[in-house]
């Protein structure tokens, strides 16, 4: 019975802090963060950027620390339970608690593949398979044949691609198998030193780069950082550049994913939530800011100089770490040794997000449906490896688009919105101010708690507004979407559709054996 149940928890403080600060520093880091700042007003871009971390990130960070160790006190794991616990007159709170558990789902789907890239990747840096490849083309070219979106001479199908999956899908499942404490914990423990050194040592090496050229000693790497923290004050007028900095907030704090809150649900009720949420925050800023900063932007100006960098900084996220960084890395001295840190330092980012990934499904099924771990992990691992097909196989067809939009942002917001509703105006924000606190270390400035009740959530809404009044019409009608792909991304909304179906049918079963047993004991 679950009451006599015990579940997981942590082995110490540094170790809740490294997982959440692990789920946290992804690819989104290294990757999408210097593209946003240098493609979005250079320098002008942090000032939205902090603005949205201070009002919307770290409240969000304390919101979900909190919830999840609150829920966690009723043995609940994820959001369709602690909602529950909330509010708990209301029948159909639990419901909205299933974007909890969709977001990291869907986002599991396509994030594994592609941290699957960054593996194979270590492995073609060691061995020189992309050594004497000199130009964009051809770098683009090896990727898509990695892919398997074109068959040249360098990849004849997608057999490579699939055997990298498959040792990183295992790697995954095999961390989650052996729990909290002894898995994830345990992984985290390791990976993020090491993540750290080797960003550490990227940057000092990219920040000794002289100019290639004499003839343009120009570009070197001063005017690289000046290329991104230089700011256009005029791209502050722009709606965009503000949507754009909160979103990256989101995508790179892991909040209004429903991650933070499985993971806090861990805690006990002494444990620190103030400090502990705003040491994995700063953690995060450290790799992002510092290290996601210092690597690739200045390094590609290096060696493009001025005119080009501004295409590189506006080729997405896949071109810079998978084409751009191994171009950049292949002039250097020791290429193979740089190129392996350079995409270790990728999989080790994603591997400690993708576990964070699947815990909260991991952990429905254990609250709610009183399945044991090794049970739970199994058809957990069932359903997202069929759930992986269709990125696999129909990756140039806009699938991953879809499932990003609507797990990785949309929802994403959808559900932050939500939880700081439940937080601050249901559960009320006296009773909500004295729970953040039980035993914390240091005060939260009172200032947040304006910001927490009103400014958050009024910052939320004004969000989703401007995406339903700027893009929910194309979105819906697919505009954009070429003609070959049109039956693709509505197979894939399809599929979502029956995903989120599905877990809200899981929900309503656990609530209804639930309310049986409960009977029962009467």
């Amino acid at each position: 019975m679950n009451q006599l149940k015990k579940r997981d928890t942590w082995g110490s403080r540094l170790g809740i802090i490294m997982a959440v600060a692990g789920s946290a520093v992804g690819l989104g880091n290294f990757l999408r963060f210097p593209a946003k700042a240098a493609s979005n007003g250079g320098g002008a871009f942090m000032i939205p950027y902090f603005i949205s971390l201070f009002l919307l990130g770290i409240p969000l960070m304390w919101i979900e620390w909190t919830l999840g160790r609150y829920g966690g006190g009723f043995e609940h794991g994820t959001a369709p339970g602690i909602f529950h616990s909330l509010w708990q007159k209301n029948r159909f709170i639990k419901y909205f608690g299933v974007i909890g558990i969709f977001g990291p789902l869907v986002i599991f789907i396509y994030y594994a593949y592609i941290e699957s890239w960054t593996l194979a990747y270590s492995f073609f840096s060691l061995a020189g398979k992309y050594r004497g490849l000199s130009d964009q083309a051809a770098m683009q070219s090896f990727l898509s044949g990695f892919q398997g979106l074109e068959k040249n001479q360098y990849f004849q199908g997608l057999a490579p691609a699939y055997i990298f999956f498959l040792i990183t899908f295992i790697v995954n499942i095999w961390v989650i198998y052996y729990g909290i404490k002894g898995g994830i914990e345990k992984l985290c423990k390791w990976a993020m030193p090491l993540l750290f050194t080797f960003g550490i040592f990227l940057m000092i090496r990219v920040l000794t780069l002289g100019a290639p050229d004499p003839a343009k000693p120009e570009w070197n790497v001063l005017n690289g950082f000046g290329f991104l923290w230089n700011p256009d004050f005029s791209a502050l007028k722009s709606a965009k550049v503000w949507l754009e900095a909160a979103g990256q907030i989101f995508f790179t704090l892991s909040v209004g994913i429903g991650v933070i809150l499985t993971y806090a649900s861990y805690l006990s009720k002494g444990d620190d939530v103030v400090l502990s949420g705003l040491t994995a925050s700063s953690t995060n800023e450290f790799a992002e800011v510092i290290l996601g900063a210092s690597i690739i932007i200045p390094a590609a100006f290096v060696f493009f100089g001025p005119v080009d960098i501004q295409n590189i900084a506006r080729s997405g996220v896949f071109n810079l770490g998978f084409v751009t960084m191994p171009l950049i890395l292949n002039k250097l001295p020791l290429a193979e040794i740089f190129g392996f840190m350079w995409f270790s330092l990728l999989f080790l980012a994603g591997v400690t997000s993708s576990v964070s990934l699947a815990q909260p499904a991991v952990a429905f099924l254990e609250d709610e449906f009183d399945i044991d771990r090794k049970k739970a992990v199994a058809i957990f691992g069932a359903v997202s490896f069929i759930l992986c097909q269709p990125v696999i196989f129909f990756l140039g067809r806009g699938v991953v688009d879809e499932l990003d939009f609507w797990g990785g942002t949309f929802f994403l917001v959808l559900f932050a919105a939500i939880e700081t509703i439940l937080f601050a105006w249901v559960f009320g924000m006296e009773a909500a101010w004295d729970e953040i606190h039980k035993g914390a270390d240091m005060r939260v400035p009172k200032i947040y708690k304006f910001i927490i009740k009103y400014i958050t959530p009024l910052f939320l809404f004004f969000i989703l507004g401007m995406w339903f009044w700027q893009e929910w019409l194309p979105i819906i009608f697919m505009k954009g979407v070429s003609a070959d792909n049109r039956l693709f991304v509505l197979g894939t909304r399809i599929g979502l559709i029956l995903i989120f179906f599905i877990l809200g049918v899981l929900v309503r079963i656990a609530w209804r054996k639930k309310r049986k047993r409960e009977e029962g004991f009467r």
